[in-house]
């Protein structure tokens, strides 16, 4: 599932789904710091849109910590991890029922 809201650092992100992100159809996410906006591609897969929502939470996270720079490759190695560590121990998207 994907919220329509996300929180990081005390800043409120909009999360919107959306048919084509810069005219590009092989970009499946954007973070756009500014308008505190997450723009997620739409069409794709539940897993994938997923795994690119945190991809740009990851982005915010490392922007709202100060860092202006970031290593894209760096980012996307340690989104793909995170979202199986999260999705695997039913830590994320609102799944609050434990075992």
């Amino acid at each position: 599932m994907i919220p329509n809201k996300v929180t990081v650092a005390g800043i409120d992100y909009a999360v919107i789904q959306v048919d084509e992100i810069d005219n590009n159809p092989l970009q499946m996410g954007q973070i756009l710091y500014q308008k505190s906006l997450i723009q997620i591609k739409h069409g794709m897969s539940e897993n994938k849109k997923e795994q690119t929502l945190v991809h740009e939470l990851l982005h915010a996270c490392f922007n709202e910590s100060g860092f202006e720079e970031q290593d894209e490759d760096m980012i996307n190695r340690v989104s793909i991890v995170l979202y199986q560590v999260l999705k695997d121990n039913k830590l994320y998207f609102g799944n609050t029922e434990t075992s």
